[in-house]
């Protein structure tokens, strides 16, 4: 029988349609890796030698003999730019709008062209998740911004335009209603109980075990209860902390250790599969908060959303979270 299913953190409604349920290995895409890239394309603007191609860079993380081994550049289409006032305006006394303001940046993880999350080494890893740190703490400086979004799309199903292994950072002059909603719910949940329902989630995940794929002494790796689609990913900090601009260089060391882990059980168990890696994370201004908990979201793009998850917001997803927790762990 089909059976309903409610996210804690967030009050968002799952159905778990287990009258057409699929097994793990149903997701499997044979023709996922038939296209072989090479380590290096002339015509990328991301590899070595067409730096010109790119915008100044911000920042950049150098080799021993000089070269760049990761560089931080304005994405040459911003969606925002940082000319501007966030100042609210209203045509007719009824629309609203601002300026474009923010800041819209490109980070090149690593010059070679053909590599991706799931196939990094560990230190590689981390000079990645601080290189991700420095540029939020920095951002946050700008008291313009008010949510700084960190966030990797992986394949052409999850909107990635460039092969060369890359993420973005974008920050906003507001928060938006969709990441206010789930700041909304942990807040209800922290007035009520007194506590962090992220804190809690660990907690009962770590109990109950059979949704759990990696549990380390600092970070937790879970299929979501209530997850929307199949191999929905999560990885939660055991230690509280509101921001990810909190977390201190030992903790990164072991984040990027343990988003190494997934990140290549999803890659070897589901072919390198398309999907959207996002941190999330409290607003600026808002660290050491109890009510909120940074964690990462990972969405595999293993099916598509139809009509019904369109016109409701509660999603169908054909495969018990129980179900692929066990696969990545066999992983």
């Amino acid at each position: 029988m089909p059976e309903i299913r409610q996210n804690p953190a967030t009050k968002e409604w799952v159905i778990i349609a287990t009258e057409r349920a699929k097994r793990p290995e149903d997701f499997l895409k044979d023709d996922a890796r038939a296209i072989e890239l090479p380590k290096h394309d002339e015509d990328c603007p991301f590899c070595t030698g067409n730096e010109k191609l790119t915008p100044p860079e911000i920042m950049s993380k150098k080799t021993k003999n000089g070269d760049w081994s990761l560089r931080v550049v304005p994405n040459k289409f911003a969606a925002l730019v940082p000319e501007g006032e966030a100042v609210r305006e209203e045509d007719s006394d009824f629309f609203r709008s601002m300026e474009g303001v923010g800041q819209h940046e490109v980070v090149i993880e690593t010059p070679v062209h053909n590599l991706s999350f799931g196939q990094y080494s560990d230190r590689k890893m981390t000079e990645i998740v601080t290189a991700f740190r420095e540029r939020y703490v920095d951002l946050t400086k700008d008291e313009r911004f008010k949510l700084i979004k960190i966030f990797r799309n992986n394949g052409k199903a999850a909107g990635t335009s460039l092969e060369h292994p890359h993420s973005q950072i974008v920050a906003t002059p507001v928060v938006p209603l969709h990441i206010r909603h789930r700041l909304e719910a942990a807040t209800r949940y922290y007035d009520d109980h007194g506590a962090c329902v992220f804190c809690r989630m660990i907690e009962m995940e770590i109990k109950e075990k059979s949704r759990v794929v990696i549990d380390d002494d600092r970070f937790l790796v879970i299929e979501p209860f209530a997850a929307r689609v199949p191999f929905e990913t999560w990885v939660l900090p055991k230690e509280h902390r509101a921001t990810y601009g909190e977390v201190n260089n030992s903790e990164l060391k072991d984040f990027a250790r343990v988003l190494n882990r997934v990140s290549e059980k999803l890659y070897r168990g589901l072919s390198n599969p398309a999907y959207n890696l996002v941190i999330r994370t409290a607003p600026s201004g808002e660290e050491g908060e109890e009510y909120y908990h940074w964690h990462v979201q990972i969405i595999p793009r293993l099916t598509t959303p139809a009509g019904f998850e369109l016109g409701t917001g509660v999603y169908i997803n054909t495969t018990l979270p129980e179900a692929t927790a066990k696969f990545l762990r066999s992983v």
